[in-house]
């Protein structure tokens, strides 16, 4: 009979917390957002708007009508908040299952949440399936565990120490066009079709892998080769072998003298960790750390490579414009100079505008630590913060009239007067969190579109389809199938190389 009584009371007890969770508290945060003139589409009992976001979703990835000269991509990538926004405005509410989340794309609040309220809007948890692939280091670190790591790991970045990786890179490239030639070569042709987004993928494997490992390259890339992709994520299996492996690799490192003169990732960190015995960097930071670099700067740079390359051969007339300032500033040599890189402004403006119109990242996520108030609206603790970096990157009040098209012009005096606000322009986020890597990833791409364009012309294979995705990251859904011909006159002289 007590038996009984007790196991009643604990289902009342589960089933009155459900309650709670589950449409009391939904509810109840509801109410306080309209009062603030704050709306929605309304919350359904579990599951939220997950039934709506997720046909959104699917309806738009099977339209088969979209136009391949087309950059208006929010509505395809972005379906619900474009939606969504025509009929509540830039802040609306969002609920995946039980869970809150404010979508805001207005620049005003955006930079409240990543800078003078950045204190209170922290990064969100990751999905673990996400944490096994970017690790348990900078990217999801937070507090004064994740400053001491910036603290440590910001040298690396210094466009002084980047600049000195130029002629790795380039050979890196060099590398890569030489396999090119090769297999125009072996078809006797003059041109040939390559899927570039694969190749860029190994491109930028190999250089992130040389500035985390210095001159453990070797090892590093033995390592490396184990880490799951975008779309292979099974990696679990994986993870001790991943560990056990860079863990030796450590510990010969932190017995060699040299570590003290060292200014890759894995030198700077190990430095760290000897520095004093009660330093909180352990090995196990270590790894994490080694796991979240290589992952990050692969993606997001060979991602930023794939679209720019797709968007030159798109519009040819740009294409020509940066080979001219290639060849007008580095000439025939086959590797520009640093001085030279930093002299190719068409180029700089051609990037900015393939991450203004296709970021790596669509969106990201905070969350309200405490209750908070933000551009004159209350938050209760735990609201998450929705940013649609692709919404804002493709707003016309922000961009004017011609936000969907293709034009570098607009960075033509530089990235702070190209858009009506500062904050239009976030692809490598904004504030303290801004993305540690993206001079490594902006210099890598400028140095490898440059190597191409004096070798080659190119333009879209005939079996592309423009089909923006996201899994994690903007990718083209059917690959990048470009054609690449010799240009008629060499340009790069073998007895010219250094």
């Amino acid at each position: 009979m007590v038996v009984g009584w007790i196991f009643c009371w604990f289902l009342f007890v589960l089933l009155l917390r459900a309650v709670v969770v589950l449409w009391w508290r939904p509810r109840r945060i509801e109410q306080h957002f309209f009062r603030q003139g704050i709306r929605g589409p309304p919350y359904r009992f579990f599951i939220g708007n997950v039934k709506e976001l997720v046909g959104m979703m699917i309806k738009a990835s099977s339209d088969h009508s979209f136009p391949n000269s087309s950059h208006n991509i929010l509505p395809r990538v972005l379906p619900f908040y474009h939606h969504w926004k025509k009929i509540y405005g830039s802040k609306f509410l969002v609920w995946f299952g039980p869970t809150v989340r404010l979508a805001v794309s207005d620049p005003d609040l955006i930079r409240e949440i990543f800078t003078s309220k950045s204190e209170f809007c922290e990064k969100n948890e990751p999905h673990p399936l996400v944490k096994q692939l970017e690790g348990d280091g900078l990217l999801s670190l937070k507090g004064q565990k994740w400053a001491l790591h910036r603290k440590i790991i910001s040298p690396s970045f210094h466009m002084d120490n980047l600049k000195l990786l130029i002629p790795v890179m380039a050979k890196s490239v060099v590398d890569m066009l030489e396999k090119w030639s090769a297999l125009m070569t072996s078809a006797d042709s003059d041109e040939v079709e390559i899927e570039v987004s694969e190749w860029f993928q190994t491109l930028t494997e190999d250089v992130i892998t040389r500035t985390a490992f210095g001159s453990s390259y070797e090892d590093g890339k033995a390592i490396f080769r184990f880490l799951p992709t975008r779309t292979n994520v099974n990696s679990w299996k994986l993870g001790r072998k991943i560990r056990k492996s860079l863990m030796k690799l450590i510990d010969r490192r932190r017995e060699n003298s040299i570590e003290t003169s060292s200014k890759d990732l894995l030198g700077l960190m190990i430095r760290a960790s000897k520095s004093s015995p009660s330093s909180t960097i352990t090995v196990n930071d270590i790894v994490e750390e080694c796991k979240g670099f290589f992952f990050a700067g692969k993606q997001t740079t060979s991602n930023l490579l794939t679209w720019t390359m797709i968007l030159m051969a798109m519009h040819p007339q740009w294409q020509v414009q940066a080979r001219d300032e290639v060849l007008r500033e580095c000439g025939a040599r086959d590797i520009p100079s640093k001085d030279d890189v930093t002299k190719l402004k068409m180029l700089s403006m051609i990037i900015n505008e393939s991450l203004r119109l296709y970021p790596p990242t669509v969106a990201t996520i905070r969350q309200a630590k405490v209750d908070v108030e933000l551009g004159g609206y209350m938050l209760p603790r735990g609201t998450e913060l929705l940013i649609p970096i692709l919404a804002v990157h493709h707003d016309q009040t922000i961009w004017g009239n011609d936000v969907n098209e293709f034009n570098p012009a607009r960075f033509a005096e530089g990235v702070a007067k190209a858009a009506n606000h500062r904050v239009g322009f976030i692809p490598f986020g904004l504030g303290a969190r801004t993305c540690i890597g993206q001079n490594l990833a902006i210099l890598q791409a400028k140095l490898a579109l440059a190597l191409i364009l004096q070798r080659f012309s190119f333009r879209l294979g005939p079996s592309y389809q423009h089909s923006p995705a996201v899994q994690m990251l903007l990718y083209p859904r059917h690959g990048a199938p470009i054609i690449f011909k010799k240009l008629s006159t060499p340009l790069v002289h073998e007895d010219q190389q250094s």
